[in-house]
């Protein structure tokens, strides 16, 4: 026999379904908010199919589980950040900086709708980091070999913003290639092992000397040694 009782528990019971199911929707049915809203009316079409539902389709809400991408950085992958990029900047989109970042000129360089800032760039300083990014997208140069790996820009530069005078030490790159003695262990010819890059004459040398990100990169001991057959990755051969 139905209750008064009964009838009161079961709308209870929907109401709490229903509720729960409102604060769960499915990733399409919420409207893109913030930077993305400028081109985006919703998110889901351009996520990952095996995304998680979120209650926000913005920046913000993304910025809760991909904290280490706001922040930046960290010389490890970065799959939230470099998506991002080689969305927005290849042969077919390529947007401005300032669609998603606010920009003072040689004040402040960060996210629309975000506090973090990564530096003050000057104008010039910015021509060269979109100059850059354009490479680091659809290159043959080293950059473009660190996007396909899911290095970011902070990957190698760090949490700051690159400027034109900005160089990359070899601490940053052993961090990742390193440490040098295994390095070198690796790149040992079989056949001449006095012949060796890694463990040079010359001593420490800077390994942007050879590694050029966003331009060919050379060997260096071709200098002088123009009869030795030595090649090297993004090496524009």
């Amino acid at each position: 026999m139905v209750t008064l009782r009964t009838v009161s528990l079961f709308f209870v019971l929907c109401s709490f379904v229903s509720g729960s199911l409102a604060s769960s929707k499915p990733l399409g049915s919420h409207p893109a908010s913030g930077p993305c809203a400028s081109c985006h009316s919703e998110l889901a079409s351009v996520l990952p199919k095996n995304h998680p539902e979120i209650g926000q389709a913005s920046f913000a809400a993304c910025a809760k589980c991909h904290i280490l991408a706001t922040e930046g950085g960290t010389a490890q992958e970065n799959g939230f950040s470099t998506r991002i990029h080689l969305a927005h900047e290849g042969a077919k989109v390529s947007l401005d900086c300032t669609v998603c970042h606010s920009y003072v000129p040689g004040k402040s360089f960060g996210i629309i709708g975000q506090s973090i800032s990564w530096g003050a760039p000057k104008e010039d300083d910015l021509a060269a980091m979109k100059e850059s990014l354009n490479s680091w997208a659809q290159s043959n140069h080293t950059d473009h070999l660190h996007a396909m790996a899911k290095i970011d820009c902070g990957g190698c530069h760090g949490k700051e913003a690159p400027l034109l005078d900005t160089t990359v030490e070899n601490s940053r790159c052993l961090s990742c290639h390193g440490p040098l003695e295994k390095l070198a262990a690796k790149t040992t010819p079989k056949d001449l092992p006095g012949r060796n890059p890694h463990k040079s004459h010359l001593g420490d040398v800077a390994c942007t000397v050879c590694h050029h990100a966003h331009s060919d990169s050379s060997v260096y001991c071709l200098n002088c040694h123009n009869n030795f057959r030595m090649t090297i990755p993004a090496g524009g051969q």
